[in-house]
Parts: structure tokens; sequence; C-alpha cells
């Protein structure tokens, strides 16, 4: 009887023990997550993750490749990181002033919310979402609040939150 040969990806051989390494393409539960490079059994390579586009062979030049996009990932984030702290210092210079309803007891009509203080940021030109202004409670009562806006995991500042009675209540 005739052998058929059977063709194996590159680089993928071994024995049934052995180990062969792949760079994870995409994030894989339980196993890793992109660029990552890990060991697995040869047929887990051979079987699933080659022919689904999970990993690739791991050789020098896709490590090397690897490397450099991490190293310029790195450089991207720290840009970006500085722009967010600059915003964050520029946006702690800055005071929000809101003028609400408001009865003789200083008690708001409605409330003010996060996404108020991001539409008044946003109207003086700082890049801030709502999600990014963290409340404890909307604003009730007329006053100065501080209010922490946490731009990234990192960065945190302070924003100054004047709710004043509108101009048509104060006249009455």
């Amino acid at each position: 009887m005739a052998r058929i040969k059977t063709r194996r990806p590159k680089g993928v051989g071994g024995t049934s023990r052995g180990h062969v390494e792949v760079l994870l393409a995409e994030d894989v539960a339980n196993l890793g997550e992109q660029g990552e490079i890990v060991r697995v059994k040869p047929g887990y390579a051979r079987n699933y993750l080659l022919p689904h586009g999970l990993a690739t062979v791991a050789t020098e030049h896709n490590k090397r490749m690897v490397e450099l996009h991490k190293q310029k990932l790195g450089e991207i984030r720290e840009a970006r990181l500085k722009e967010i702290r600059k915003l964050a210092e520029d946006i702690s210079n800055y005071n929000v002033t809101l003028e609400a309803n408001a009865n003789e007891d200083g008690q708001l009509y409605g409330s003010i919310l996060a996404q108020d203080i991001a539409a008044a940021l946003k109207k003086a030109d700082y890049a801030v979402e709502a999600d990014h202004i963290k409340l404890e409670g909307p604003l009730k009562v007329l006053g100065m609040y501080t209010v922490d806006v946490q731009l990234a995991p990192e960065v945190k500042t302070d924003l100054k939150v004047w709710v004043v009675p509108s101009a048509t209540a104060a006249s009455r």
C-alpha cells in the first residue's frame, strides 16, 4: 500500500510530546493576547490556530516585527498620554458655570448631570465625554463643586463647577 504524504505548515513540526512556538495574531481565550508568543502542542497549532488565522509560526523575523510593532505602539501610547495630561492640566485651570432654575432656598428644580458638564466643556473646546466625569450623584443645589474628571486610568484631575441661578429666575 502506497503511503500518502501530507504537507504540514512550515515550522510546525515536532513530536506528539513536544511544543511549538506560535505568534498569536488575535486574542485567544485561555491562551494569550494578540502579539504574544506562546508554546502549544503541534497538533493544536496545525489543526486549529494556523488554519483559522489565529496564529502564525513564530520565526525570528516575526518575533522582530512584533517587537518593532510593540515599540511603535508604546511610542504612540506615550504621545497620547502626553496629550491627555496636557488636556487634564488645561481642564484643572478652567471653571464651568452652569445656569439652572432654582427656588429661594437654592434647591434646583432639576439637576445637573455629567452630561451637562461635558456639554459645557465641549462648548469650550475640551474633548471630554460624560463618562470621564465622575459625580457622586446629580448636583441639586446652587453652589460651587469640585468634580473629578478621569481622562485615562492614570490621568485624573479636578474641575470647578459653579451652579448659579438662571438669569430669568434671578430677576424674579
